[in-house]
């Protein structure tokens, strides 16, 4: 059972518990109700939060799934856990296998897309060309310990994060990062059909506060499950 699957079955349980509708739940531990529809649906498209789940077992203390709920949870992480030793034992040989194909070997080929994530704000319905690029390998390495697979160049549009991020530079994104662990850094990110560059900070409430560097570009607010981690912004290219 999925991470997604184990949620669904949480809520539909929680549902037949209460006896009460996902609406009724939602506004019983002070959560969106979306957060609560979308897993009874089976159309969430990403896990509930460790916040949400402590509301509703604030809201239900007497729900008798829990045990069971955490239990599962732990096993899914210690496999988490033992995929990601396997995924960093292989890191280096992934730095070095990776397009072996390059005739300089000092360089590595890196996905840049022509999306132009906006700092205030981009549509990402439209068609999204792909093309490579070439980073010199030791440059990139001094940056991430990343492998160049979940590596990724976009371009920056907009002047919300001025002066951290000017429009049109180039900035590198990683992908293996989809968890904010950290508030305040900055991510690439999908609000509903809108692709752009923030940074996080998460509520209480269960809400999640875009900001903007530009001090002129009010906060942007929208639930934890509205939002899709693109990845980690964690370099900046400009011209001097």
């Amino acid at each position: 059972m999925t991470g997604l699957e184990q949620d669904a079955a949480l809520i539909r349980d929680l549902l037949a518990h209460s006896g009460v509708t996902a609406a009724e739940i939602a506004r019983e531990a002070g959560v969106d109700p979306k957060t609560i529809q979308r897993p009874a649906k089976g159309t969430a498209e990403t896990r509930l939060s460790q916040r949400t789940l402590e509301k509703l077992q604030i809201a239900y203390p007497d729900y008798p799934g829990w045990a069971q709920h955490y239990a599962q949870a732990l096993n899914a992480h210690v496999t988490d856990l033992r995929d990601e030793t396997a995924t960093a034992a292989s890191a280096h040989a992934d730095w070095v296998s990776h397009d072996r194909r390059d005739v300089n070997p000092d360089l590595v080929e890196l996905d840049q897309i022509d999306l132009r994530y906006g700092m205030g704000g981009t549509y990402t319905d439209g068609p999204v060309e792909v093309e490579k690029r070439a980073f010199s390998r030791e440059w990139l390495q001094s940056i991430t310990s990343t492998a160049p697979r979940h590596l990724f160049w976009a371009t920056g549009d907009g002047d919300s994060m001025e002066p951290t991020i000017r429009s049109g530079e180039i900035v590198l994104i990683d992908r293996s990062q989809e968890t904010p662990r950290v508030d305040d850094a900055i991510w690439a990110v999908v609000d509903g059909e809108i692709g752009m560059i923030k940074r996080m900070r998460h509520h209480s409430d269960g809400t999640v506060e875009l900001l903007s560097d530009n001090q002129l570009v009010p906060p942007r607010r929208t639930a934890d499950d509205e939002l899709h981690i693109i990845g980690r912004v964690i370099a900046v290219v400009r011209r001097l």
